[in-house]
């Protein structure tokens, strides 16, 4: 990874730290206590996605936990450090933040039987979800062109 630390670099740097904040809060908060993360406005509730909705939830806040945000702290560590190996890190989870979004966009607009959410999420999911996205697309982009 070349040493220049322009602002693109810090763009990318700060928005994997928005997104691990809010991940901690939202997924990882959830393996502690889902019916909270539920009344906190965090997670959804039975009512919007089913028992079995909520089982495929906690099995992403755990994978997010055990894997996506360390490679995202690792990541960032190593991109801040100037090593190959945090691009590598970090890839991993700007590819992660690509997939994920699109999972969830593709479930809550195909599967409107199986999943019925309050009406303001049909709002900020999208908006939400497509800028984490395009955030992972950027990102991708941007550490390939910025390789040594």
């Amino acid at each position: 990874m070349n040493n220049k630390k322009g602002v693109s670099f810090w763009v990318l740097i700060s928005a994997a730290i928005v997104l691990i904040i809010f991940l901690i809060a939202g997924q990882t908060f959830s393996l502690i206590d889902y019916d909270l993360a539920v009344d906190l406005g965090l997670q959804e509730s039975e009512n919007e996605i089913g028992k079995v909705g909520i089982a495929f939830a906690k099995g992403f806040a755990f994978g997010d936990t055990i894997i996506y945000i360390p490679m995202l702290v690792i990541g960032i560590l190593g991109l801040i450090k100037g090593k190959k190996w945090g691009a590598l890190f970090m890839f991993g989870g700007l590819a992660i933040s690509v997939y994920w979004p699109i999972v969830h966009l593709y479930t809550i607009f195909i599967e409107t039987d199986a999943i019925v959410l309050n009406p303001d999420k049909y709002i900020s999911f999208p908006i939400v979800l497509t800028l984490i996205t395009v955030y992972g697309l950027w990102g991708i982009s941007y550490l390939y062109k910025n390789l040594p």
